[in-house]
């Protein structure tokens, strides 16, 4: 019985980065608080880009337009979808963290996840359409 137990608990690996993104339990949940958290950190870094980019506005016009030059270009419109989907996933699925922790949907957690999801590809999708056509 005890051999049982110990095959069944996954090796500590407490402390660890990689215990911070540990999704071998592979639940919706699971996979759910690791990509919100891979999102918040991408979308911190993104912040910290956005304030570097706005620096090129002390360059004066031809600096900002060289940029808007750059930025028009496919690999950098794909960069705003990325960002896009961090923005939406990040948000909605805070909202589902919010209202589980409030009491709201707990035993549901798992479809109001996946309903949270399809609201977020289809905005997501909408979003991507205009991006690449404006």
């Amino acid at each position: 019985m005890q051999e049982l137990q110990q095959t069944q608990a996954p090796p500590a690996t407490t402390g660890t980065l990689r215990a911070w993104f540990d999704v071998r339990r592979r639940h919706v949940g699971t996979w759910a608080f690791a990509l919100n958290r891979l999102t918040g950190l991408g979308l911190t870094l993104y912040l910290f880009l956005h304030l570097v980019v706005l620096s090129t506005l002390l360059q004066g016009e031809a600096g900002w337009d060289d940029f808007l030059n750059l930025a028009r270009q496919p690999f950098f419109l794909a960069l705003d979808v990325l960002l896009i989907f961090g923005i939406l996933f990040h948000g909605l699925n805070g909202i589902r963290v919010a209202l589980v922790g409030m009491g709201i949907g707990v035993r549901n957690h798992q479809t109001l996840f996946w309903v949270l999801t399809a609201i977020g590809f289809v905005m997501l999708v909408i979003s991507a359409w205009l991006v690449f056509t404006a």
